[in-house]
């Protein structure tokens, strides 16, 4: 187990490499974390929306071992621009994205679940928080 003074976060990201380092410094910063353990995927927001159980089950599993031996408070479900596993619309991005929050918080109801989409500028924006218990973007 960490030390209690290091605090962990998860980030269930994309593969792609122009994805990661946005993510964690976003969550870092915004989260008050020291370290943001990596879950990657192609298109994990459609794979957690609409991918096949295997692949669920097993973003779960690395969730759930985040969260056990790293005591990860925060999980973030992110999707990103011009993703190459996921050609879709940023609304259907979004729609993507809470579903895999829903998927998260239906195993891990006890940890607070981010919403992120990593837009065309690589700027993070908050699109779902459960500490807010609505979406951030104002989004219908």
């Amino acid at each position: 187990m960490p030390s209690p003074r290091h605090k962990f976060a998860t980030a269930v990201t994309c593969i792609d490499g122009r994805v990661q380092q946005p993510i964690v410094d976003w969550v870092k910063l915004n989260m008050n974390v020291h370290y943001v353990d990596l879950i990657t995927e192609p298109g994990p927001d459609l794979m957690l929306s609409d991918g096949p159980t295997l692949v669920i089950d097993e973003i779960i599993r690395k969730v759930s071992f985040s969260i056990q031996y790293h005591a990860s408070s925060v999980v973030a479900v992110t999707g990103h621009h011009d993703c190459a596993a996921n050609h879709a619309t940023r609304e259907e991005h979004i729609e993507h994205i809470l579903d895999g929050v829903r998927v998260v918080l239906s195993y891990q109801p006890n940890v607070r679940v981010l919403g992120l989409w990593l837009n065309e500028w690589e700027s993070v924006e908050l699109v779902w928080d459960t500490q807010q218990q609505e979406r951030a973007s104002g989004l219908p």
